[in-house]
Order: C-alpha cells, then structure tokens, then sequence
C-alpha cells in the first residue's frame, strides 16, 4: 500500500516558481507580500491539500471582495431592481464570511483600468460587475491575472467569465406565450439597445411567434421609436397589432395611462405584459401583468458563484435564476376579429 505524502511548503515553491520564505509569509498574510503573489500561494495550497496552521479563510485578499453597480440603473427607475440584487448580495456574502465593499460606478466611463483600480482600493480578491457586460480586454486581462469575476445580471456568450441573470429567454417566451394564450396573434414587442441579456428575451419573444401557426410579430427598438413615439404609433394604428410585449416595466407603465385612458382609440382587448415585476408595476392603474425575477436569488446566486471561483474553480459557469407570471391587469381575452 502506497501511503500519499502529504503536500509542504516546498512543494508549493516548486510549484510556483518561488522561495519557501515567499510561501511561508503569504500563508501567515504577512506584509510585504503582495496579494497577486498571497492569492497565487493561497490558491495553489488549497489545489494541493496543503494544511496551514493559518486561517487562509482569514486572509483577506481571499475573503474580500467588491461589487460595482452602475450609478445610473441604481439611481433611475431601475433602483428597485438593483436594491434587490443588493440585498441579496450582502445577505449571502455576510452568511459567507466574506467582506463585501459595494461601490457605485458610472457606467457610461467603464474602463479596465477604472476596475482594476477599485480593486486594488478594496484590497479585493474577486469583483462582482453588476449591469456591467464583458469585453475582449476585461475578459483577457481576468484570465491572465487570475482575478475572480461574475457578470450580475449581465451575460457573456463567449463564455469567458462567468454570470448570473434571470432566465431571460424563457420567460419572454412565457410572456408571449400568455398574449397568445389570450387569442392574440398580431403582436409588438419593444426592446432596448441588444445588452446579450436583453436580445435573449427578443429570441424568447421570436420563438414564441414561430412556434404558433398564423401569429406575427413586430418588433421596434427604442434607437428608432422612443417610448411616447410609439405610443403615438399604436395609438394611430401604426402597426396594427392588438398586443404588445415590453421590454421592461419602466417603458411598459409609461405607456399604460395613453394606451388605457378614456380617450384611447385602441380596442378595449388591447393587451400588454412587461418583464421584471419592478414596484412601479404594482403601483399602476391598472396594474401591470408581468414576469417576475427573483432579484435576491440573483445576488445570492452570483456571491456563492463568485466565492467558488475565488477558492480555485475555473470552470466558467452561467447561471439562470426562474422567473414567474405575474397575472396583473393588462390581459385581455382577444376578439375573434382582431386575433
């Protein structure tokens, strides 16, 4: 029987490329020793069973981290949103252990250089990017440097750094699936600038025309019809549709007292459903019909995510959050001539 010697520090050093002194420094978190070295040394002991008479759960480029979250989304009618996500955030990053500094960033001036910055500041070991999307130099400068990162609510079909939405796709599909449950089949969906997360509800919308016989979609972006032009639009006519699927609540409740108020030339059938169950979409007259997303599972999800990476997992990983119907006020039965 071969008895399997257990990993030193020697073994470490050899590993990467360092003296026993350097290891044995980063594993006691003494000064002196940077973090990308302490992270590198930390990482390397736990990929090799090595047993610290230290707390590395302690140390705290490993137990550190921060989340930027888009001053614009926090501060707009998107705030309900984002305070979700943040409460989940901080709950599961306190049942973890792990520190968590939140800082607001502008996201129009999102640069590498900015991020990188506010994590040396928060002397943090990973970074949560919450609203913000994945380029090729963030992406590249992740891998190289090892620095643990998740996408909140944001997505990245190249698959180079993990996340964590809601399940964009298949509950625009539900949304659709509903109008046309009610009969209608001439229906408009409005959507925003294509955010990956935002065009995965478009193609939950597109499969759920094509997979109903006689049913057509229109689709309209709000880089061609702002929100009040294209109430001006279905008010005239314009796309002769009897239902419209909105990319959010904010632009859907927008239109709710122009599309149903007393001077409305639009059928009293006309439907409409938004996405994200925002407060504003309960507090509207009539009160909006809409897919729910769980914000605080977003948050819980994206901490445990980004806690797994930062104890040595590699593997990217997306993750979708369910969402739910919310049955408000805005759908109704269509008329047999209008469907």
């Amino acid at each position: 029987m071969v008895i399997q010697r257990r990993a030193n520090q020697s073994d470490i050093a050899e590993r990467l490329g360092v003296s026993v002194s350097t290891v044995s420094r980063a594993l006691a978190n003494e000064i002196g020793i940077s973090d990308a070295v302490r992270r590198d040394v930390q990482r390397m002991a736990r990929t090799l069973g090595y047993k610290s008479k230290h707390s590395t759960a302690a140390v705290s480029g490993d137990k550190r981290a921060v989340a930027l979250v888009p001053l614009g989304s926090a501060t707009s009618g998107l705030s309900g949103f984002y305070f979700g996500i943040l409460e989940g955030i901080k709950a599961q990053a306190a049942e973890a252990g792990m520190v968590l500094d939140v800082r607001l960033v502008n996201e129009a001036v999102v640069t590498l250089d900015m991020i990188r910055k506010q994590i040396a500041q928060a002397d943090a070991g990973g970074v949560l990017l919450a609203g913000i999307d994945a380029w090729d130099e963030l992406a590249q400068w992740c891998a190289a440097e090892e620095i643990p990162a998740v996408l909140v609510n944001g997505s990245d079909p190249m698959m180079r750094i993990s996340s964590v939405s809601p399940a964009n796709f298949y509950g625009a599909y539900q949304a659709t699936q509903r109008l046309l449950d009610a009969g209608h089949r001439r229906i408009l969906h409005y959507t925003h600038r294509y955010r990956p997360t935002i065009l995965q509800r478009q193609r939950g919308f597109e499969a759920a025309i094509a997979a109903t016989p006689g049913a057509t979609g229109v689709i309209v972006n709000t880089a061609e019809r702002a929100t009040g032009e294209l109430l001006a639009d279905l008010l005239a006519g314009k796309h002769d549709v009897t239902a419209m699927f909105s990319w959010n609540d904010i632009a859907a409740v927008e239109m709710l007292e122009g599309l149903y108020g007393p001077e409305s030339p639009l059928p009293p059938s006309f439907s409409m459903i938004g996405f994200d169950d925002l407060p504003i979409a309960g507090m509207a007259t009539p009160r909006l019909s809409t897919i729910r997303v769980d914000r605080e599972a977003i948050g819980r999800g994206a901490v445990r995510l980004l806690a797994q990476h930062m104890e040595g997992e590699m593997a990217v990983q997306q993750l979708e959050i369910g969402v739910a119907m919310v049955e408000g006020e805005t759908i109704f039965a269509a008329k047999s001539s209008q469907a």
